[in-house]
Protein backbone atom coordinates (compact mmCIF):
# COMPACT_ATOMS: atom_id res chain seq x y z
CA UNK A 1 0.00 0.00 0.00
CA UNK A 2 1.17 3.55 -1.50
CA UNK A 3 1.00 6.06 1.43
CA UNK A 4 1.86 9.43 1.51
CA UNK A 5 5.33 10.80 2.74
CA UNK A 6 7.36 13.92 3.09
CA UNK A 7 10.35 14.24 0.04
CA UNK A 8 11.60 17.46 0.52
CA UNK A 9 12.74 20.45 2.80
CA UNK A 10 10.67 23.08 3.09
CA UNK A 11 13.34 25.38 2.03
CA UNK A 12 14.77 23.89 -0.95
CA UNK A 13 11.22 23.65 -2.07
CA UNK A 14 10.73 27.59 -1.48
CA UNK A 15 8.25 27.52 1.31
CA UNK A 16 8.90 28.97 4.85
CA UNK A 17 9.00 26.99 7.43
CA UNK A 18 7.66 29.06 10.58
CA UNK A 19 4.90 29.90 7.87
CA UNK A 20 3.65 26.34 7.43
CA UNK A 21 3.93 26.03 11.17
CA UNK A 22 1.40 29.03 12.00
CA UNK A 23 -0.72 26.97 9.05
CA UNK A 24 -0.71 23.67 11.17
CA UNK A 25 -0.88 25.81 14.36
CA UNK A 26 -4.31 27.89 12.66
CA UNK A 27 -5.86 24.12 12.13
CA UNK A 28 -4.63 22.69 15.51
CA UNK A 29 -6.39 24.93 17.47
CA UNK A 30 -9.33 24.29 15.60
CA UNK A 31 -9.52 20.53 16.61
CA UNK A 32 -8.88 21.51 20.09
CA UNK A 33 -11.43 24.09 20.19
CA UNK A 34 -13.65 20.61 19.35
CA UNK A 35 -14.62 22.22 15.42
CA UNK A 36 -12.41 19.63 13.47
CA UNK A 37 -11.79 15.77 14.59
CA UNK A 38 -8.36 16.30 12.71
CA UNK A 39 -7.12 17.04 9.29
CA UNK A 40 -4.11 16.47 6.89
CA UNK A 41 -3.05 18.72 4.73
CA UNK A 42 0.10 18.26 2.26
CA UNK A 43 2.04 21.35 0.15
CA UNK A 44 4.05 19.87 -2.93
CA UNK A 45 6.25 21.94 -5.37
CA UNK A 46 7.74 20.34 -8.37
CA UNK A 47 6.21 17.38 -7.58
CA UNK A 48 7.77 16.84 -4.19
CA UNK A 49 6.19 16.94 -1.07
CA UNK A 50 7.33 19.29 0.77
CA UNK A 51 4.88 19.70 4.26
CA UNK A 52 2.92 16.71 5.48
CA UNK A 53 0.83 17.40 8.88
CA UNK A 54 -1.50 14.73 10.19
CA UNK A 55 -3.04 16.06 13.16
CA UNK A 56 -5.87 14.87 15.63
CA UNK A 57 -8.21 12.33 15.21
CA UNK A 58 -9.93 10.37 12.15
CA UNK A 59 -12.68 8.90 15.20
CA UNK A 60 -12.76 10.74 17.97
CA UNK A 61 -15.28 8.00 20.16
CA UNK A 62 -12.50 5.40 19.19
CA UNK A 63 -9.53 7.72 19.84
CA UNK A 64 -8.01 6.66 16.35
CA UNK A 65 -5.62 9.37 15.39
CA UNK A 66 -5.31 10.85 11.44
CA UNK A 67 -2.58 9.12 9.44
CA UNK A 68 -0.66 9.68 6.24
CA UNK A 69 -2.95 6.50 4.54
CA UNK A 70 -6.48 7.56 6.69
CA UNK A 71 -8.97 7.29 4.05
CA UNK A 72 -11.81 9.87 3.00
CA UNK A 73 -15.13 10.55 1.61
CA UNK A 74 -13.86 13.05 -1.19
CA UNK A 75 -17.62 13.54 -2.10
CA UNK A 76 -17.48 16.88 -4.81
CA UNK A 77 -13.48 16.03 -5.68
CA UNK A 78 -15.40 12.94 -7.10
CA UNK A 79 -16.37 15.75 -10.47
CA UNK A 80 -13.20 16.07 -11.43
CA UNK A 81 -12.57 12.43 -12.21
CA UNK A 82 -15.59 12.32 -13.89
CA UNK A 83 -14.87 15.37 -15.90
CA UNK A 84 -11.34 13.45 -16.82
CA UNK A 85 -13.24 10.16 -17.61
CA UNK A 86 -15.14 12.37 -20.18
CA UNK A 87 -12.56 13.49 -21.71
CA UNK A 88 -10.66 10.37 -22.34
CA UNK A 89 -13.53 9.89 -24.45
CA UNK A 90 -13.20 12.67 -26.11
CA UNK A 91 -9.94 11.84 -27.47
CA UNK A 92 -10.77 8.60 -28.32
CA UNK A 93 -12.93 10.19 -30.92
CA UNK A 94 -16.07 8.60 -29.02
CA UNK A 95 -17.69 11.57 -27.67
CA UNK A 96 -17.80 15.15 -27.92
CA UNK A 97 -18.44 18.37 -25.98
CA UNK A 98 -20.82 19.23 -28.25
CA UNK A 99 -23.02 16.67 -28.49
CA UNK A 100 -26.48 16.68 -27.26
CA UNK A 101 -26.74 14.94 -24.05
CA UNK A 102 -30.11 13.30 -25.34
CA UNK A 103 -27.61 11.16 -28.04
CA UNK A 104 -26.58 8.75 -25.26
CA UNK A 105 -29.68 9.86 -22.16
CA UNK A 106 -32.65 10.11 -24.67
CA UNK A 107 -34.45 10.95 -21.59
CA UNK A 108 -33.18 14.60 -22.38
CA UNK A 109 -34.75 14.71 -25.74
CA UNK A 110 -37.43 17.34 -25.51
CA UNK A 111 -36.26 18.94 -21.99
CA UNK A 112 -38.22 22.22 -20.43
CA UNK A 113 -37.73 24.73 -18.78
CA UNK A 114 -39.16 26.15 -15.71
CA UNK A 115 -41.28 28.92 -16.23
CA UNK A 116 -44.17 29.61 -13.39
CA UNK A 117 -47.55 30.45 -13.01
CA UNK A 118 -49.71 33.00 -11.58
CA UNK A 119 -50.53 31.14 -8.56
CA UNK A 120 -47.14 29.38 -8.20
CA UNK A 121 -48.08 26.74 -11.04
CA UNK A 122 -44.39 24.77 -12.65
CA UNK A 123 -45.31 26.42 -16.29
CA UNK A 124 -42.59 24.97 -18.53
CA UNK A 125 -41.64 25.82 -21.98
CA UNK A 126 -39.77 23.91 -24.28
CA UNK A 127 -35.64 24.82 -23.83
CA UNK A 128 -34.34 27.12 -26.28
CA UNK A 129 -31.25 24.79 -26.86
CA UNK A 130 -30.47 21.46 -26.13
CA UNK A 131 -28.07 20.41 -23.08
CA UNK A 132 -24.47 19.76 -24.32
CA UNK A 133 -21.56 17.54 -22.88
CA UNK A 134 -19.66 20.62 -22.10
CA UNK A 135 -22.96 22.12 -20.20
CA UNK A 136 -22.55 18.86 -17.99
CA UNK A 137 -18.97 19.34 -17.75
CA UNK A 138 -19.19 23.09 -16.66
CA UNK A 139 -22.42 22.98 -14.73
CA UNK A 140 -24.52 25.26 -17.07
CA UNK A 141 -27.05 22.86 -18.27
CA UNK A 142 -30.16 24.13 -16.00
CA UNK A 143 -29.55 21.33 -13.68
CA UNK A 144 -29.44 21.76 -9.42
CA UNK A 145 -29.37 20.39 -6.23
CA UNK A 146 -32.27 19.78 -3.80
CA UNK A 147 -30.74 21.26 -0.77
CA UNK A 148 -30.63 25.21 -2.16
CA UNK A 149 -33.92 26.41 -1.70
CA UNK A 150 -33.40 29.00 -3.70
CA UNK A 151 -35.53 28.41 -6.57
CA UNK A 152 -38.88 26.39 -7.59
CA UNK A 153 -37.01 24.13 -9.37
CA UNK A 154 -35.10 22.77 -6.05
CA UNK A 155 -38.25 21.95 -4.44
CA UNK A 156 -39.46 19.99 -7.48
CA UNK A 157 -36.49 17.67 -6.46
CA UNK A 158 -36.99 17.55 -3.05
CA UNK A 159 -40.14 16.31 -4.06
CA UNK A 160 -39.33 13.77 -6.41
CA UNK A 161 -36.87 12.83 -3.77
CA UNK A 162 -33.88 13.64 -4.51
CA UNK A 163 -32.86 15.13 -1.38
CA UNK A 164 -29.59 13.57 -1.61
CA UNK A 165 -29.69 13.40 -5.67
CA UNK A 166 -30.61 9.95 -5.73
CA UNK A 167 -34.25 8.25 -5.20
CA UNK A 168 -33.60 5.45 -2.66
CA UNK A 169 -33.09 2.60 -3.93
CA UNK A 170 -32.24 3.90 -7.64
CA UNK A 171 -29.39 3.04 -9.85
CA UNK A 172 -27.48 5.90 -11.73
CA UNK A 173 -29.38 5.48 -14.90
CA UNK A 174 -32.85 5.34 -13.17
CA UNK A 175 -32.10 8.26 -11.42
CA UNK A 176 -30.60 10.34 -14.28
CA UNK A 177 -33.77 9.71 -15.97
CA UNK A 178 -35.68 11.28 -13.28
CA UNK A 179 -33.64 14.16 -13.22
CA UNK A 180 -34.44 14.86 -17.05
CA UNK A 181 -37.97 14.56 -16.45
CA UNK A 182 -38.11 17.37 -14.31
CA UNK A 183 -37.86 21.26 -15.58
CA UNK A 184 -34.35 22.68 -16.51
CA UNK A 185 -33.59 26.24 -14.34
CA UNK A 186 -32.60 28.13 -16.94
CA UNK A 187 -32.11 27.27 -20.77
CA UNK A 188 -28.96 25.62 -21.16
CA UNK A 189 -25.56 27.91 -21.29
CA UNK A 190 -27.10 30.95 -20.18
CA UNK A 191 -26.60 30.54 -16.46
CA UNK A 192 -23.78 28.49 -13.92
CA UNK A 193 -25.51 26.47 -11.43
CA UNK A 194 -23.44 23.84 -9.41
CA UNK A 195 -25.35 20.58 -9.74
CA UNK A 196 -26.21 16.88 -10.06
CA UNK A 197 -24.96 17.28 -13.91
CA UNK A 198 -21.48 15.24 -13.12
CA UNK A 199 -24.27 12.80 -12.33
CA UNK A 200 -25.81 13.07 -15.53
CA UNK A 201 -22.10 12.85 -17.17
CA UNK A 202 -21.05 9.69 -15.31
CA UNK A 203 -24.09 7.97 -17.11
CA UNK A 204 -22.48 9.44 -20.38
CA UNK A 205 -19.37 8.02 -19.52
CA UNK A 206 -21.05 4.72 -18.49
CA UNK A 207 -23.41 4.17 -22.41
CA UNK A 208 -20.43 5.27 -24.66
CA UNK A 209 -17.84 3.16 -22.87
CA UNK A 210 -19.84 -0.03 -22.37
CA UNK A 211 -18.82 0.01 -18.78
CA UNK A 212 -20.17 0.99 -15.15
CA UNK A 213 -18.98 4.06 -14.19
CA UNK A 214 -16.19 2.53 -11.02
CA UNK A 215 -15.14 0.10 -13.20
CA UNK A 216 -14.06 2.64 -15.97
CA UNK A 217 -12.57 4.50 -13.04
CA UNK A 218 -10.62 1.35 -11.91
CA UNK A 219 -9.43 0.43 -15.46
CA UNK A 220 -8.89 3.47 -16.93
CA UNK A 221 -7.78 6.36 -14.20
CA UNK A 222 -7.25 4.81 -10.91
CA UNK A 223 -5.68 1.99 -11.64
CA UNK A 224 -2.80 3.04 -14.43
CA UNK A 225 -2.48 5.96 -12.11
CA UNK A 226 -1.37 3.79 -8.78
CA UNK A 227 -4.40 5.22 -6.86
CA UNK A 228 -4.77 2.02 -5.29
CA UNK A 229 -7.36 3.30 -2.40
CA UNK A 230 -9.47 5.33 -3.82
CA UNK A 231 -13.09 4.11 -5.48
CA UNK A 232 -16.89 4.01 -4.78
CA UNK A 233 -16.37 1.37 -1.63
CA UNK A 234 -14.07 0.39 0.80
CA UNK A 235 -12.60 -3.48 1.69
CA UNK A 236 -12.63 -5.28 5.00
CA UNK A 237 -8.63 -4.25 4.91
CA UNK A 238 -9.83 -0.51 4.33
CA UNK A 239 -12.34 -0.17 6.48
CA UNK A 240 -10.09 0.50 9.57
CA UNK A 241 -8.37 3.21 7.71
CA UNK A 242 -12.21 4.94 7.35
CA UNK A 243 -11.91 8.50 8.68
CA UNK A 244 -15.89 8.79 10.81
CA UNK A 245 -18.28 11.56 9.36
CA UNK A 246 -18.83 14.62 11.48
CA UNK A 247 -21.72 17.25 10.89
CA UNK A 248 -21.76 20.71 12.46
CA UNK A 249 -23.76 21.43 15.60
CA UNK A 250 -25.34 24.86 15.93
CA UNK A 251 -23.22 25.96 18.82
CA UNK A 252 -20.22 25.03 16.47
CA UNK A 253 -19.39 21.34 17.52
CA UNK A 254 -19.51 18.81 15.68
CA UNK A 255 -21.41 15.18 16.02
CA UNK A 256 -21.02 12.01 14.22
CA UNK A 257 -23.46 11.67 11.33
CA UNK A 258 -24.15 9.09 8.57
CA UNK A 259 -22.16 8.66 5.49
CA UNK A 260 -21.66 7.48 1.80
CA UNK A 261 -22.65 3.53 2.62
CA UNK A 262 -18.59 2.82 1.30
CA UNK A 263 -19.17 -1.16 2.18
CA UNK A 264 -20.25 -3.10 -0.72
CA UNK A 265 -20.66 -1.94 -4.11
CA UNK A 266 -22.95 1.12 -4.09
CA UNK A 267 -26.20 0.47 -6.44
CA UNK A 268 -25.87 4.26 -7.14
CA UNK A 269 -22.53 5.10 -8.88
CA UNK A 270 -22.37 9.07 -8.10
CA UNK A 271 -19.80 10.85 -10.77
CA UNK A 272 -20.74 13.61 -8.59
CA UNK A 273 -19.73 12.63 -5.13
CA UNK A 274 -19.33 8.80 -4.55
CA UNK A 275 -15.56 8.04 -3.96
CA UNK A 276 -13.49 7.54 -1.34
CA UNK A 277 -9.54 8.36 -1.21
CA UNK A 278 -6.76 8.41 0.59
CA UNK A 279 -3.53 11.63 0.62
CA UNK A 280 -1.64 9.74 -2.12
CA UNK A 281 -4.37 9.17 -4.22
CA UNK A 282 -5.27 12.91 -4.14
CA UNK A 283 -1.73 13.72 -4.58
CA UNK A 284 -1.39 11.10 -7.24
CA UNK A 285 -4.47 12.76 -9.30
CA UNK A 286 -3.23 16.04 -8.78
CA UNK A 287 0.26 15.20 -10.27
CA UNK A 288 -1.48 14.24 -12.95
CA UNK A 289 -2.54 17.59 -14.17
CA UNK A 290 0.20 20.03 -13.07
CA UNK A 291 1.56 17.34 -15.71
CA UNK A 292 -0.32 17.89 -17.85
CA UNK A 293 -2.18 14.51 -18.46
CA UNK A 294 1.17 12.37 -17.86
CA UNK A 295 2.97 10.44 -14.60
CA UNK A 296 5.66 7.89 -14.44
CA UNK A 297 5.39 7.43 -17.93
CA UNK A 298 1.51 6.74 -18.20
CA UNK A 299 -0.24 9.40 -20.24
CA UNK A 300 -3.95 9.79 -19.50
CA UNK A 301 -4.67 13.26 -21.73
CA UNK A 302 -2.70 15.44 -24.28
CA UNK A 303 -1.07 18.40 -22.64
CA UNK A 304 -3.67 20.33 -24.81
CA UNK A 305 -6.66 18.25 -23.46
CA UNK A 306 -5.58 19.42 -20.20
CA UNK A 307 -4.96 23.09 -20.61
CA UNK A 308 -8.88 22.78 -22.28
CA UNK A 309 -9.72 21.48 -18.83
CA UNK A 310 -8.44 23.61 -16.73
CA UNK A 311 -9.36 27.17 -18.56
CA UNK A 312 -12.49 29.28 -18.04
CA UNK A 313 -15.25 28.08 -20.01
CA UNK A 314 -17.53 30.46 -18.96
CA UNK A 315 -19.03 32.83 -21.78
CA UNK A 316 -17.41 36.12 -21.98
CA UNK A 317 -14.41 35.52 -19.23
CA UNK A 318 -17.30 35.82 -16.55
CA UNK A 319 -16.84 34.47 -12.86
CA UNK A 320 -18.82 32.35 -10.86
CA UNK A 321 -20.38 35.24 -9.01
CA UNK A 322 -21.66 37.26 -12.00
CA UNK A 323 -22.84 34.19 -14.19
CA UNK A 324 -24.34 32.20 -11.44
CA UNK A 325 -27.50 31.52 -10.55
CA UNK A 326 -28.96 34.06 -8.23
CA UNK A 327 -28.87 33.91 -5.10
CA UNK A 328 -27.26 30.61 -4.81
CA UNK A 329 -23.98 31.67 -5.74
CA UNK A 330 -23.94 35.77 -4.96
CA UNK A 331 -21.01 34.88 -2.44
CA UNK A 332 -18.16 36.49 -1.96
CA UNK A 333 -15.76 33.43 -2.92
CA UNK A 334 -16.91 33.27 -6.33
CA UNK A 335 -15.26 36.45 -6.90
CA UNK A 336 -12.96 36.68 -9.78
CA UNK A 337 -13.51 32.69 -10.32
CA UNK A 338 -13.87 30.79 -13.84
CA UNK A 339 -15.35 27.31 -14.68
CA UNK A 340 -13.71 25.05 -16.86
CA UNK A 341 -14.30 21.15 -17.27
CA UNK A 342 -14.97 19.96 -14.08
CA UNK A 343 -12.56 22.33 -12.01
CA UNK A 344 -12.75 25.89 -10.59
CA UNK A 345 -10.61 28.39 -12.37
CA UNK A 346 -8.84 31.65 -11.05
CA UNK A 347 -9.07 34.27 -13.29
CA UNK A 348 -8.85 37.49 -11.63
CA UNK A 349 -6.43 37.08 -8.45
CA UNK A 350 -7.49 40.20 -7.29
CA UNK A 351 -10.95 39.82 -6.46
CA UNK A 352 -11.11 36.77 -5.22
CA UNK A 353 -11.43 36.00 -1.61
CA UNK A 354 -8.19 34.84 -0.36
CA UNK A 355 -4.86 35.12 -2.44
CA UNK A 356 -4.85 33.00 -5.22
CA UNK A 357 -2.14 32.39 -8.73
CA UNK A 358 -3.71 33.45 -11.71
CA UNK A 359 -4.66 30.03 -13.74
CA UNK A 360 -4.98 27.94 -9.71
CA UNK A 361 -7.39 25.54 -10.23
CA UNK A 362 -8.91 22.85 -8.37
CA UNK A 363 -12.07 22.13 -6.44
CA UNK A 364 -13.64 20.96 -2.87
CA UNK A 365 -16.26 18.42 -0.83
CA UNK A 366 -19.02 19.00 1.35
CA UNK A 367 -17.22 17.07 3.90
CA UNK A 368 -14.25 20.01 3.90
CA UNK A 369 -11.71 18.50 1.87
CA UNK A 370 -10.20 20.52 -1.10
CA UNK A 371 -7.31 20.78 -3.58
CA UNK A 372 -5.67 22.99 -5.54
CA UNK A 373 -2.86 23.52 -8.62
CA UNK A 374 -0.98 26.91 -8.84
CA UNK A 375 0.83 26.37 -12.11
CA UNK A 376 2.20 29.37 -11.77
CA UNK A 377 4.16 28.26 -8.87
CA UNK A 378 4.77 24.62 -9.45
CA UNK A 379 2.60 23.88 -6.59
CA UNK A 380 0.09 21.42 -5.35
CA UNK A 381 -2.27 21.37 -1.99
CA UNK A 382 -4.45 19.04 -0.48
CA UNK A 383 -6.53 19.47 2.89
CA UNK A 384 -8.09 16.87 4.85
CA UNK A 385 -11.43 16.39 7.31
CA UNK A 386 -14.77 14.94 7.25
CA UNK A 387 -17.09 17.73 8.81
CA UNK A 388 -19.81 19.03 6.71
CA UNK A 389 -20.98 22.33 7.69
CA UNK A 390 -24.07 23.85 8.45
CA UNK A 391 -23.32 27.04 6.51
CA UNK A 392 -20.04 28.56 5.20
CA UNK A 393 -16.61 28.74 6.72
CA UNK A 394 -13.63 29.78 6.79
CA UNK A 395 -11.37 27.22 6.26
CA UNK A 396 -10.93 27.11 2.69
CA UNK A 397 -9.73 30.88 2.41
CA UNK A 398 -7.84 30.59 5.79
CA UNK A 399 -5.63 27.17 4.38
CA UNK A 400 -5.35 29.48 1.19
CA UNK A 401 -4.20 32.59 2.67
CA UNK A 402 -1.65 30.71 5.04
CA UNK A 403 -0.75 28.87 2.11
CA UNK A 404 0.02 32.12 -0.23
CA UNK A 405 1.85 33.19 3.44
CA UNK A 406 4.43 30.10 3.22
CA UNK A 407 5.55 30.58 -0.38
CA UNK A 408 8.22 32.44 -1.76
CA UNK A 409 8.20 33.36 -4.79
Amino acid sequence: MAQLRQEADPDEAGLDAKALDRLDGHFARLVDAGRLPGFLVAVARGGRVAHLTAHGRRDLAAGLPVTADTLWRIYSMTKPVTSLAALMLVEEGRLSLDDPVARYIPSFAEPRVYTGEPGGGAGTRPAAAPPLVRHLMTHTAGLTFAFYHAHPVDSLYRAAGLDSSVRPGADLAETVDLYASLPLQFDPGTQWNYSVASNVLGRVVEVVSGQPLDVFFAERILGPLGMADAGFQVTGEQAGRLAELYGEREDGGIQPIPGLPLRGRPRFLSGSGGMVASAYDVHRFMELLRRRGELDGTRLLAPETVDLMTRNHLPGGADLRSFGSRPAHDVAGNEGVGFGLGVSVVIDPDRTQAPSGLGTYGWSGVATTTFWVDPGRDLTVQFMTQVRPMSSHTVYPDLKRLVHEAVRE
